[in-house]
């Protein structure tokens, strides 16, 4: 029931800023969250909608679901590991559009090295790759939305 959870909090304790309480909805995935504190009560209701794509990815056919370009791109490398989009949001492969991606196909990265940023409810989100490797391709155009589950990168571990 992930995401359907509905929390409440009542304490007199520390301020709460609406940052955080966003903050704290995106990172435990709530629907809903309602905090009150020193008489100020903050509520977040997070709506998962249906994300659209202006253009599917170029590495993958448009009549491919993402499990099915999951499995594809796995295909290309034998013992490949997909690296997957953990929320919806908009893909960015560096900090701003003037700075050096995080990473480029080829690259070899490390295990827990930051790959790209999805943005999410205006929070910057720092996506990490979950094995050391070689960045074999990168399924995703650069400021497109992306959905949960959604395939990112596509990584050769390191033998």
């Amino acid at each position: 029931m992930a995401g359907k959870a509905r929390a409440t909090r009542r304490a007199a304790g520390p301020q709460w800023t609406p940052e955080q309480v966003v903050e704290l909805a995106v990172a435990h995935d709530l629907a809903e969250l309602e905090i009150e504190s020193m008489g100020l009560r903050v509520r977040v209701v997070r709506g998962h909608a249906p994300v659209t794509m202006a253009a599917p990815p170029a590495a993958v056919p448009a009549s491919l679901s993402q499990s099915e370009a999951a499995g594809q791109a796995a295909e290309l490398v034998p013992g490949g590991i997909t690296i997957e989009a953990p929320m919806v949001g908009t893909f960015y492969r560096a900090t701003n559009p003037e700075a050096t991606p995080f990473v480029s196909e080829g690259d070899t990265v490390k295990e827990g090295q930051t790959l790209c940023i999805i943005e999410a409810m205006k929070l910057m989100n720092e996506i990490e790759s979950k094995v050391a490797g070689r960045v074999v391709k990168i399924l995703v155009e650069n400021a497109q939305p992306v959905e949960f589950g959604q395939p990112l990168f596509l990584v050769e571990p390191r033998r």
